[in-house]
């Protein structure tokens, strides 16, 4: 819907993107002045709430702030909590829980490339126009998406809000009859991954350069999803003890959520820095294929973030496929982790960037305080930059056609508002 007022254009709202927000983009003359990622929605206040709770209780609290993942909540904050408590979850539990995250970024990933971000580059207006051009093909990312939900539900319970997930482990272990079913329909995934990093690869990519500084989890053995050393492109590994002293979160006027900065610069987490930063650790088969298509060691360029995600979603198809094929049951579905007095820092690589969580707990394991900084917050501020050096140069083109733009570039980002703090409505004031 577009209103105009003079020289104000209102267009709402951006859809396929998770949680509602505004775009404000300020133009005089040639130049743009502003822009602004307005998050309108309450704050929801579950730092605060998680006072007072039980040490158990963070993990299927904090997964209620995300129905997209819930996962990467439970795991950062099961990291943070037995961290507080000296206890680490290894071997298979180990394994089982990144078998659990493998299925959340497959569904969330295919999610995003097939229902939300696809559609830009085949000049449709969402997945229900791709449906009718080619009901095979969005079938395709349907059933890959049903294979991370599977491996979910086997995992954690149930497809959403999993609840299978507790301090030291799971409160019940997979069986071989479940494993060996989620084996047979990652065959099917496989093929269907490979499939679609071909297609995806085949878009059309407009020009334009990330600049920021790049954040995430490296590991020295592989790709990091589960753990890891907080890393900057240009700052270099530093200890999780030290993130809320590198990554600095403010308050704007603008928007409900807080933004953060790394070192004082805007900085950006996500798919892009995961595979700036650890595509060399991907397995070999893994790196050929992205090769194929058209992926080096380097991508900067945030439109072609589609392309890396069809890449992770194939790496995790095939860790998924490792881990099942090496599983041993262990002796129980958890180790026990009993309360202990301090603060634990926990991190994990959600589908959208770099989750991390703190808690600070008392001897009876009571929470005290609650820290947790999500990969939306984090990149707004570089989203807003990248959407100002977007804009400048197309400033010739009408409204529409620019606000259809600038949603694009946005979904780059594959933004989860409501993590942060839903829609999104862009106005642009050209005076």
């Amino acid at each position: 819907m577009t209103h105009r007022t003079g020289r104000l254009l209102t267009v709402g709202a951006l859809a396929r993107v998770e949680g509602e927000g505004a775009l404000h983009v300020s133009v005089r003359g040639d130049r743009v002045e502003a822009v602004r990622l307005e998050i309108y929605e309450p704050p929801r206040y579950f730092e605060a709430l998680l006072r007072g709770r039980t040490y158990a209780e963070p993990p299927d609290l904090t997964s209620r702030i995300c129905g997209i993942c819930p996962v990467a909540y439970q795991m950062s904050a099961c990291r943070a909590i037995e961290d507080a408590c000296g206890i680490v979850v290894d071997g298979q539990l180990a394994q089982l829980r990144r078998l659990l995250y493998c299925g959340e970024w497959i569904e969330s990933h295919t999610l995003h490339v097939y229902l939300l971000h696809a559609p830009d580059f085949l000049h449709l207006p969402d997945a229900l126009a791709l449906a009718r051009t080619d009901a095979a093909l969005l079938q395709r990312g349907l059933r890959l998406k049903k294979a991370g939900n599977e491996i979910v539900e086997v995992l954690g319970g149930r497809a959403i809000h999993p609840v299978n997930v507790r301090l030291g482990g799971f409160h019940r272990l997979p069986t071989r009859a479940e494993l060996d079913h989620l084996a047979t329909v990652l065959r099917q995934a496989r093929t269907d991954a490979e499939d679609t990093l071909g297609w995806v690869a085949g878009f059309e990519f407009p020009p334009l350069t990330v600049q920021h500084e790049l954040l995430a989890l490296t590991e020295p053995d592989g790709y990091a999803i589960d753990s890891g050393t907080p890393t900057g492109a240009l700052a270099g590994p530093f200890p999780l003890r030290d993130f809320e002293h590198r990554v600095r979160e403010h308050q704007v006027p603008h928007s409900t959520a807080l933004h953060a900065t790394l070192d004082g610069q805007a900085h950006l987490t996500g798919p892009l820095a995961r595979w700036n930063l650890g595509s060399e650790r991907l397995p070999a088969e893994i790196r050929a294929l992205a090769a194929q298509a058209g992926l080096g060691p380097r991508c900067v360029n945030p439109f072609r973030s589609i392309v890396v995600r069809a890449a992770e979603v194939l790496w995790a198809v095939t860790e998924a496929q490792r881990i099942i094929e090496q599983y041993e049951p262990p002796p129980a579905p958890a180790v026990p982790v009993p309360p202990h007095a301090g603060t634990g820092y926990g991190a994990t690589e959600a589908p959208r960037g770099l989750l991390y969580h703190r808690y600070d707990l008392d001897e009876a394991g009571f929470v005290r305080r609650a820290v947790i900084v999500p990969p939306t917050a984090q990149n707004q501020t570089a989203i807003e930059a990248d959407l100002l050096a977007f804009v400048e140069p197309r400033l010739h083109l009408d409204d529409a056609e620019l606000t259809r733009q600038c949603e694009r570039v946005i979904r780059n980002y594959d933004p989860c508002i409501s993590c942060a703090a839903h829609f999104l409505t862009l106005t642009v004031d050209r005076s």
